[in-house]
């Protein structure tokens, strides 16, 4: 078994950094302090075989928002059909694409994909509009979990009108509806929600579909009323991620290992959290 679960891996290949992420990929460097780390496929798995890690890889669908290509849930397919000992994946769709994305939910079952990433802010819908529910209602069906980021972004900071990136979208209240609606959807909130997070954290102490990633962030920085309960009554619901290729996992491995925490929390956090929701063997 791995000693650790990234919960939170971009590809580092071209289609998603100069295709997906293009005219956002300089204001999330600047944003991050750190170049993205470009890397093949055959690196990528090399890099975590050699942490004792796997990673789950993360399709990309914002079309209709941003006007920039997709990483198919194909791609990410292919990779953890490749890399099996390292990769699994989620996969992606564009909430605005109606009932097509419904299909595809289907689609990304079918691939062996263990969820559905969302990006609130970046593709401009608000999980708790009534509209999208049958994309979620299919993800429960499935048994797929439900990946969405919250909080801030990266993508479109410091600039003017933040690239036209509304960070409301992303606030984490907005869960607060999906997860109530669907109590057999596993829900996860990427990046704990911040400034929003104590919002998060009293959704998840209230709804144990909840679960939070603390990928995105350096994790001496994590605000210490989330430490808190990722120490104590929510370390059953918190995961360990880096947000690669932004943060590196060797970096947020040590950092995390320098918070101090229980053996029992550290392992819950990096690994046995993560296999339970992925139905990791």
């Amino acid at each position: 078994m791995p000693r650790a679960v990234d919960f939170h891996v971009h590809l580092p290949t071209p289609d998603w950094l100069d295709g997906s992420m293009a005219g956002y990929l300089e204001a999330a460097e600047a944003y991050f302090r750190s170049p993205a780390q470009r890397a093949t496929l055959d690196q990528l798995a090399d890099r975590y075989r050699g942490l004792g890690t796997m990673a789950v890889l993360l399709a990309w669908d914002a079309e209709t928002a941003t006007g920039r290509p997709r990483v198919p849930n194909e791609t990410v397919a292919a990779a953890c059909r490749g890399y099996p000992d390292v990769f699994t994946g989620l996969g992606s769709v564009d909430p605005h694409k109606g009932e097509a994305a419904v299909d595809e939910v289907a689609n990304i079952a079918a691939l062996g994909l263990r969820g559905v990433k969302f990006h609130p802010s970046l593709q401009a819908f608000a999980p708790d509009d009534p509209s999208f529910d049958p994309i979620f209602a299919a993800c429960e069906r499935h048994g797929l979990l439900a990946l969405f980021h919250t909080g801030t972004s990266g993508i479109g900071a410091r600039q003017p009108g933040g690239q036209g990136i509304q960070l409301g979208y992303a606030r984490p209240v907005r869960l607060d509806a999906v997860a109530a609606a669907h109590p057999d959807l596993t829900v996860v909130a990427a990046h704990f929600g911040w400034p929003w997070h104590l919002e998060l954290l009293a959704i998840a102490l209230h709804k144990t579909n909840v679960y939070i990633d603390i990928s995105g962030w350096s994790p001496r920085r994590i605000p210490p009323e989330v430490i808190g309960e990722l120490r104590g009554r929510l370390s059953g619901q918190f995961l360990w991620g880096s947000d690669f290729p932004f943060l590196t996992p060797e970096r947020c491995l040590d950092e995390f290992a320098a918070l101090g925490l229980p053996d029992e929390v550290q392992a819950a956090v990096l690994h046995a959290n993560a296999a339970r929701i992925l139905g990791l063997t």
